[in-house]
């Protein structure tokens, strides 16, 4: 059975127009050299100018700097950037792309105007603040605070493990504007640009050391110390906080989806092409072969898990399960992934710049990352959580899903 989507002509053109572009603009630069300062800042041109073209934020409106296109032909681009190892947008920028959609759902129009042509053209990133050393997967316990002082709030607090690296323009988080208050109902959701004086970030040495694709390893910890943000960059409403972030969660969650190959497979698949056992290369050993078959099956469900709720997110078709179900499914599977092939071709591929490493590093870094990966974007057992609430187990009613905007 085929899953591929089927394309007109019109979109089969719309993909030659899309490659032949991205051919003279993607930087040729190796996977784990991408991050470096240099080569960021290319990557980050990149973003820019995918911008211009509507491109970088395809289905978000035109008149805030989106693309305003269809589901179809954001897919079509997610899969040409997909061809260099590439998500979209192309650096880390994670807060653009869940923070940029809480604006959009809950913003004023004169903050939308404000904020978000830079977040959609790429003239701004953005990174999100959500884990603190008090609440990690409880973030309504976070005790991050902001005091309200005239046309102004005092934020002061902790956060930790907060990706992104080298440059950022906004951080957004919640915070407690009602320290003693109702829990859930006392927070506030804050777009807060970084150069405000009492702001401070310091980099984390973790398992992820930052060298792989475009930062999904970098992590840092921020520090708020008497930090004055304007109420006029205050989402949402005061103490409406915890409504604002079902958006982002909910995309974070995974309902956002996302476009890409087969990686772990197409892995597996050249390394035991590649390495040889007992005279012949270990794909024609039938233990091989079988264990091909198994990673083939699971690690294609996640992807066509992924691509479902691409297309169900941007066609504004209704979602209850289907995002921790595909998050959980993909965290997961990625740890699966990373051991049958360790089984396959051996844990002396993990040594890098060595005589066994024929993937030039990118095992030993997957590896790590598929670890690392069980954590954000909440674990493992809180998607299981999202999703019983979804579908009504232990609850009187259905927990419902957030509001997306795209």
């Amino acid at each position: 059975m085929d899953f591929e989507p089927a394309y007109t002509p019109e979109q089969e053109a719309f993909r030659i127009e899309v490659r032949t572009w991205l051919a003279s603009h993607v930087p040729d630069v190796p996977n784990l050299l991408r991050d470096t300062p240099e080569n960021y800042q290319r990557f980050r041109q990149l973003a820019r100018d995918l911008g211009a073209r509507g491109w970088l934020f395809p289905t978000a409106p035109v008149e805030y700097g989106g693309g305003g296109l269809s589901v179809d032909r954001a897919i079509v681009v997610a899969e040409e950037l997909d061809r260099y190892d590439l998500p979209l947008p192309p650096v880390y920028n994670s807060g653009g792309r869940l923070g940029g959609a809480s604006v959009l759902v809950w913003g004023t129009e004169e903050q939308k105007q404000r904020m978000l042509p830079r977040i959609f053209r790429g003239e701004a990133i953005t990174w999100q603040l959500l884990t603190g050393p008090e609440a990690g997967s409880d973030l309504a316990g976070t005790t991050t605070d902001a005091r309200r002082d005239g046309d102004e709030y005092v934020l002061n607090g902790e956060k930790v493990f907060i990706g992104g690296s080298h440059d950022v323009d906004y951080l957004w988080t919640i915070a407690r504007t009602v320290r003693e208050g109702e829990r859930h109902k006392n927070l506030s959701w804050f777009m807060i640009p970084r150069n405000l004086p009492g702001i401070t970030i310091k980099p984390m040495e973790l398992l992820g050391d930052g060298s792989e694709g475009v930062g999904q390893s970098w992590k840092n910890t921020i520090y708020f110390d008497d930090v004055r943000v304007s109420a006029d960059d205050l989402i949402g409403g005061e103490n409406n906080g915890w409504r604002v972030a079902s958006t982002h969660l909910e995309l974070e969650h995974g309902s956002g989806g996302r476009i890409g190959r087969n990686r772990w497979f197409e892995e597996a698949l050249r390394l035991t092409s590649l390495m040889r056992r007992e005279g012949k290369p270990l794909i024609e050993h039938d233990d091989v072969r079988a264990r091909l078959v198994d990673l083939f099956v699971r690690t294609e469900v996640s992807r066509l898990f992924d691509l479902r709720n691409f297309w169900m997110d941007r066609s504004h078709v209704p979602m209850t399960y289907e995002g921790p179900q595909s998050s959980y499914y993909r965290k997961i599977g990625g740890l699966e992934a990373s051991q049958a092939i360790l089984d396959m071709v051996g844990p002396y591929m993990l040594i890098k710049d060595s005589e066994w490493d024929h993937s030039n590093g990118e095992l030993e870094s997957y590896t790590r990352l598929a670890i690392q990966a069980l954590h954000p974007g909440a674990t493992t057992d809180i998607q299981k959580v999202i999703m019983a609430r979804r579908i009504g187990i232990g609850r009187d009613e259905q927990e419902q899903a957030g509001r997306t905007g795209h």
